[in-house]
């Protein structure tokens, strides 16, 4: 073994997560040493990344990748759902479809990540990380804490026949789902979210923008739906075409672990499946498409203990700490903020502060995170069997979305999130808001239910076309930040909005009289109360 090397921030994993922190660490704190061990020698399949508005926001603004990203990756044209019949035989130029028109403002990406990451690790060599490829970490080490701080952390890393013991003040554990922290300190949890995810490459498949009759084109004025993350939405579970570049597309299945099926994980079995949904099988070429590779997870969701522990100089990033749900792709908007709290602890350490401020920071981000993540649980916990509605998912989608830009994208496109005394303030109140959007959901079970009783689940689910955002009208309001009393009058306004559509369901199946419901201050979606 060689004599020991040291390096003041160690990254392990060259994932995606791995090489964007490498590069905001050089970028923002350019003092530093940073070294990055990936155990594979190159990239390899990757399921398609769909970023959405945060992670966008990072990458263009935080990282410097914009010029990049538009030449060598796709811009995404937004997330676009479409409905079909209950035998799943609806024509895709019938479905009701709800999506965008044109390519959104805020700038998002559908992003190839094998080609990326590769592209990622030659700009962090040339920044001056110290890349090592084929490299194994093994016989972790973490320096226990001290009234003075902690050590230095070790671990052991094998390239080839060669062994080598490292040293580093600073250790981010990007490594993914086999997180070498996370193991060592027994910080992965279960979460009540049993989804499962079975996805592959094709090759070969249909052009949708070449597909149909001319108004069906031009009812989203002839803009690339390709572009779009397409969901084709069902009872339990939904389809993905997400594109990669290079006329390569992933498709995936995600869903209620309950109806995953063994036999999807082999590709005789993944295409017998896709083939009972007409709409996709015609997507791919009625199978004449080349399924390339595939992958799955039996279950998808798990949570962890802890995020970060800044004051002992540990971190965990992206899969490495937990994973939620792909459905509104948020998991390079996790890789964001946690980087964002990670690479800022870090500075501070660095310059200076003591480690009471250092905690005290640390403890706040990891508490925003776990809420972060126990919000987003709740978008999707027990609501898999709302998908399959168009009129139910364009009330959950009109909730969500809104929710997202006020509550979640406007603070860190601010850089609030940063912002220890605005933290802190959130804190305070993410019960509150937990509660709310409890209440919400079984809002939507609810409905769910009627329609179901009714007959009127599938009712709206051909002939439609709405604008993805078309309830949302503060856009231009989310680049300064807002008083909090102004973010409060626009969730009021969500809130309401949100039930009294919910409401007009409701009434228009009979089950509750036709009246005018009153507005109801906000406080009052935050109690254990229903909505209707």
């Amino acid at each position: 073994m060689e004599a020991v090397r040291t390096v003041d921030v160690a990254v392990l994993g060259g994932g995606l997560a791995g090489n964007l922190i490498a590069r905001q660490l050089r970028r923002q704190v350019p003092g530093l040493s940073v070294a990055l061990f990936e155990k594979s020698t190159q990239g390899s399949f990757k399921v398609g990344e769909s970023s959405v508005e945060i992670a966008g926001n990072y990458l263009t603004r935080r990282l410097g990748l914009t010029s990049y990203l538009y030449q060598h990756q796709l811009p995404k044209n937004g997330l676009r759902f479409f409905f079909d019949t209950p035998e799943k035989n609806a024509d895709l130029f019938d479905m009701t479809e709800l999506g965008s028109r044109h390519l959104l403002r805020l700038p998002s990406f559908q992003l190839d990540r094998a080609r990326l990451e590769n592209d990622l690790l030659r700009m962090n060599r040339d920044a001056g990380v110290d890349v090592h490829l084929g490299a194994k970490a093994h016989d972790l080490a973490l320096s226990p804490s001290a009234e003075d701080g902690p050590g230095m952390h070790e671990f052991t890393v094998t390239e080839g026949e060669q062994q080598t013991r490292w040293r580093c003040k600073w250790l981010i554990d990007a490594s993914g789902r086999a997180s070498l922290v996370a193991r060592d300190q027994d910080l992965r949890v279960p979460t009540d979210l049993p989804i499962s995810a079975v996805w592959g490459r094709f090759r070969g498949h249909a052009d949708m923008d070449d597909m149909g009759p001319p108004e069906w084109r031009g009812r989203v004025q002839n803009t690339a739906r390709f572009l779009s993350t397409n969901h084709f939405c069902y009872p339990g579970y939904w389809i993905w075409f997400i594109p990669l570049g290079q006329e390569v597309m992933s498709v995936g299945w995600v869903g209620e672990k309950a109806q995953f099926s063994d036999a999807w994980r082999k590709p005789e079995g993944f295409l017998e499946f896709l083939k009972g949904h007409r709409a996709v099988w015609d997507l791919l070429r009625g199978g004449q498409a080349e399924l390339i590779d595939i992958l799955s997870y039996k279950q998808l969701a798990y949570g962890t203990k802890r995020f970060f522990r800044g004051e002992d100089r540990w971190f965990l990033l992206g899969e490495a700490a937990a994973f939620t749900d792909p459905f509104y792709s948020p998991g390079s908007d996790f890789i964001a903020i946690e980087s964002d709290f990670i690479v800022d602890t870090i500075a501070r350490d660095a310059a200076g502060e003591s480690r009471a401020d250092i905690r005290e920071r640390s403890d706040a981000y990891d508490e925003f995170m776990q809420f972060r993540f126990a919000a987003t649980v709740l978008l999707y916990r027990d609501l898999y069997s709302v998908l399959g509605s168009y009129e139910l998912l364009k009330l959950k989608w009109d909730f969500d979305i809104a929710c997202y830009y006020n509550l979640w994208a406007a603070p860190f496109f601010t850089d609030q999130h940063l912002d220890l005394r605005y933290l802190k303030g959130e804190l305070r109140r993410k019960e509150f808001v937990l509660q709310g959007l409890e209440n919400f959901a079984r809002f939507f079970k609810q409905i769910e239910r009627e329609m179901h009783a009714r007959g009127g689940y599938y009712r709206k689910n051909l002939g439609h076309f709405c604008y993805q955002l078309d309830l949302v009208d503060f856009v231009d309001d989310m680049f300064a930040p807002r008083p909090r009393r102004q973010v409060m009058r626009t969730t009021e306004a969500i809130f309401n909005g949100t039930r009294d559509r919910g409401l007009a369901i409701l009434q228009d199946l009979g089950v509750v009289p036709q009246r005018e419901a009153p507005t109801l201050p906000l406080y009052e979606f935050m109690l254990q109360e229903p909505l209707a």
